[in-house]
């Protein structure tokens, strides 16, 4: 695989780290929106409308609704962080994998192997959320344009970086010396 001819274009050097640079600011932007929704949800108590509709928005995007086990999960979360409800457990939430998302995109921005391992774990382990929730909306005739083109988008990075890290580990393999095969 180490044969330029064989490696497809969007592996060759100069459009891979486009590729893996693209993909860092994408993860650090999505970072950026999680710690304004988490910082609202904790921060902005004050301001009834605000937390209103960032209310309405978290409970839309959870699906908490439509799922007895996401109202589960946050319920014992709330019991483990002693109160303040589940907004409060969902913006503590939401500065966590902000913290995660941040950590992957600086990471693959400063091309390092640990964060592109880290980016395909963390992304693909939700992707079947993704898919879950992009069912639900079209199952109750809501609009899935962006939620489908994130679960896109998120399907192709899972894919670009399992591509990459398997050329990589291609080409840290040693090729076979011909030397031994010819003198035999």
């Amino acid at each position: 695989m180490s044969d330029p001819a064989h490696v497809p274009a969007i592996l060759r050097e100069p459009r891979r780290h486009r590729y893996l640079k693209v993909i860092a600011l994408f993860k650090i932007f999505k970072g950026i929106l999680l710690f304004l929704l988490g910082f609202s949800l904790l921060f902005l108590n004050s301001r009834p409308i605000w937390l209103d509709q960032i209310s309405d928005w978290a409970d839309d995007q959870l699906l908490l609704h439509h799922s007895k086990y996401v109202t589960f999960l946050l319920n014992k979360l709330q019991d483990v962080l002693a109160g303040g409800g589940t907004l409060r457990a969902t913006g503590i939430l939401a500065l966590f994998y902000c913290g995660v998302l941040f950590t992957e995109g600086i990471g693959v921005y400063m091309q390092k192997r640990w964060a592109e391992f880290l980016m395909i774990f963390a992304t693909g382990a939700l992707i079947p959320l993704e898919i879950r929730h992009v069912w639900h909306r079209l199952i109750f005739h809501r609009p899935i344009l962006a939620p489908a083109l994130l679960l896109l988008a998120n399907c192709f990075i899972v894919w670009f970086l399992y591509l990459v890290l398997r050329r990589d580990k291609a080409e840290k393999q040693p090729a076979p010396e011909r030397e031994l095969i010819e003198t035999r």
